[in-house]
């Protein structure tokens, strides 16, 4: 068994994003110095793995730190002008603004990346006496003898590829803490341990995903209306997937251009990145675009079961925080302002439990906190766009979910109470027999591009002496099973280009992990209808390196 050294905090927090930092300056604000509190990030940076579209609603920043406008945060680009299309493969039709509920205007909010947020954020973190570490990634849960969450392991670097100590290899430390939070955003993989461990999700319906893919360009500055937010439904997708689009016009003559597939598609043919691709090619999005170039790329799953999918939130020793919990409302694609929400409530219930002197019992207060404050208030209204956008499909939801919130918003209540999702995204993926093939346009590297040459702009880097971050249950799954039944979709669901069936000739196809490319979105963990990969975190520091994103 590996030997390491033990640190003691009162709490550990696992990720420096929006849930994270929150949590960290609100309980240094409520304890000062009274309270050790740690932040481990598993980015080479504070904000290198932060993706999000992103619209930022103020309310969960405003309740931190209310005077952030006078201390500088990167807020400075507010919403002017919001827009919503209906694409069809030639034109677009407009829909009104006033048909929607009022909880869908972005008045108010503003265009931020999210990274640099999360970068002014540790700042003030940090000047209150919080310990961020980034580059720490925590691969494993600490327990006692209870089985409760004592802590986490954080820094182990130097494995080779079988797994042994290499030449260099450093074992990490046990960092220790009355509570660990743990904010690691969609799917963590900690997160994913305690939920399947104490059984967290019992009751619950399955959590549903979303791939979103996205690219910051620079754009004749003639195009550029800064300010300015643009949403899109229908085209290129259709029936085949639910989803849709987004650009945001920032400062700088940037805009991002983004795009999400919902992970519950049945056609195990489709390619969400090329869909993506094929997107910009609307002539709404190229007469934007044309003129202009891509700066970065990157990747992420977004978490849309909304309310009905959330786990229990607290286990012993410890609480789901943000996007680990699936706190992303839908229908606005914001789920930044509640992580923020999250990380207060989540501290003023673990500072409570220390001037109670029992610094170790479960947050409860953290749980009600959620159930009965902005959070629900925010998420309940819209807990039903999403299973009704599954079951009856685009045009249905439009009507019956715009209804639904409509009818939340003038009374309270909903016309269908809570809907079910039913299956999980892995087991809504169909056989290739029963689907078609899609044939998609070639990119042409000026308003599309291919995979691995859009990967390089995530900046994405790993160690190659490393095990892979990627592992099998069964290597023999990928040609045995999911090739035959289901065309092996880890080729085409994965946006970085990491799994391969290679073909060789008078050779059978064997299937290839190349896990230097993965951009950590966790689509594979997801989508995966064997559910036969598990994404681990690899030695800290290695992954993206997300600039202005």
């Amino acid at each position: 068994m590996t030997e390491r050294e033990s640190m003691e905090v009162d709490v550990v927090i696992v990720g420096a994003g929006p849930a994270g930092l929150s949590a960290a300056i609100r309980l240094k604000q409520l304890g000062g110095d009274d309270v050790n509190v740690v932040v481990l990030e598993k980015g080479s940076e504070v904000g290198a793995h932060i993706l999000s579209g992103a619209v930022l609603d103020p309310v969960g920043l405003t309740a931190l730190i209310p005077d952030w406008k006078e201390r500088g945060a990167p807020l400075d680009v507010p919403v002017t002008e919001d827009r919503f299309y209906m694409l069809g493969a030639a034109g677009e039709v407009r829909i009104p603004n006033f048909v929607l509920p009022p909880l869908m205007d972005n008045h108010g909010n503003y265009i931020v990346s999210m990274g640099n947020v999360c970068r002014w954020m540790a700042e003030q973190a940090e000047e209150l006496g919080v310990e961020i570490f980034p580059g720490m990634a925590c691969s494993e849960l600490v327990f006692d003898e209870d089985e409760r969450v004592v802590g986490v392991v954080a820094g182990e670097m130097g494995r080779d590829k079988d797994g042994g100590e290499g030449p260099n290899y450093e074992p990490g430390m046990e960092i220790r803490g009355a509570q660990v939070l743990l904010a690691e955003g969609v799917r963590g993989s900690l997160s994913k341990q305690v939920i399947a461990k104490y059984g967290l999700d019992q009751g619950r319906e399955p959590q549903k995903y979303g791939i979103g893919m996205k690219e910051l360009w620079e754009i004749d500055p003639e195009k550029h209306r800064e300010g300015q937010v643009t949403h899109t439904m229908g085209w290129p997708l259709g029936k085949a997937a639910g989803g849709g689009s987004f650009m945001y016009h920032l400062d700088n003559n940037q805009v991002y251009v983004g795009f999400v597939v919902h992970l519950n598609y049945a056609n195990p043919h489709l390619y969400p990145y090329m869909e993506f691709q094929r997107f910009k090619h609307h002539p709404m999005i190229a007469s934007v675009l044309e003129g202009g170039k891509r700066i970065s790329y990157g990747a992420r799953a977004i978490s849309e079961g909304g309310w009905q999918a959330m786990p229990k939130l607290t286990f012993p020793g410890g609480a789901l925080l943000g996007c680990s919990a699936g706190m992303v409302n839908v229908p606005r694609i914001k789920g930044n302002h509640n992580a923020m929400l999250s990380g207060i409530a989540a501290a003023e219930a673990a500072w409570g439990r220390m001037e109670a002197g029992k610094p170790g019992e479960e947050l409860t207060a953290y749980a009600e906190a959620v159930a009965r404050g902005p959070i629900a208030k925010d998420l309940k209204p819209v807990r039903n766009v999403k299973p009704l956008w599954s079951r009856y499909g685009l045009v249905a939801s439009l009507a019956g979910g715009g209804l639904d919130m409509w009818a939340a918003t003038l009374t309270g209540g909903t016309l269908f109470g809570t809907l079910g999702h039913g299956k999980s995204d892995a087991e809504a993926t169909g056989k290739a027999a029963d689907h078609k093939e899609i044939a998609y346009p070639r990119p042409d590297g000026v308003l599309s591009f291919d995979r691995l040459t859009n990967v390089a702009y995530s900046f994405t880097n790993h160690e190659e002496s490393q095990p892979a971050h990627l592992t099998l249950k069964d290597p023999a799954v990928p040609i045995a099973v999911n090739l035959p039944t289901y065309a092996e979709p880890a080729e085409r669901y994965c946006p970085a280009g990491v799994y391969e069936v290679v073909r060789e000739e008078g050779e059978a196809p064997r299937f290839q992990i190349n896990f230097q490319n993965c951009v950590h979105c966790k689509t594979c963990d997801i989508k995966d209808p064997s559910q036969n990969i598990v994404w681990t975190t690899p030695q800290g520091g290695d992954g993206p390196n997300y600039p202005n994103m």
